[in-house]
């Protein structure tokens, strides 16, 4: 019994995890954009590019995390050694910047 009682709280807290961290939707972004929910794409690429001079942007998603939307950004730098750097989609405030592994 208290395997199963193990098995579903487990369960329950990946469930909820995955409900805290989620992508939006591309059908949001011209209203989260427009109402300043979330800063211009260019600067917000530009931000995470300044952290690394002449790299090159190879993916990006816009996530809301526990109400928070994190613009997150994958680079290939000059040395072709991959990095991720997150944003706070409102301030282009950078959070992480750290070598993708």
């Amino acid at each position: 019994m208290k395997k199963l009682t193990a098995l579903f709280a487990a369960t329950a807290l990946t469930l909820t995890a995955g409900l805290a961290q989620a992508d939006v939707r591309p059908d949001q972004i011209p209203g989260l954009l427009k109402s300043g929910a979330v800063m211009d794409f260019e600067k917000l690429n530009a931000a995470a590019l300044a952290k690394h001079p002449g790299a090159t942007i190879v993916d990006t998603e816009l996530e809301d995390k526990a109400g928070r939307l994190i613009y997150q950004t994958e680079l290939r730098d000059t040395s072709n050694v991959k990095w991720d750097v997150d944003l706070d989609a409102k301030t282009g405030e950078v959070l992480t910047n750290k070598q993708d592994t």
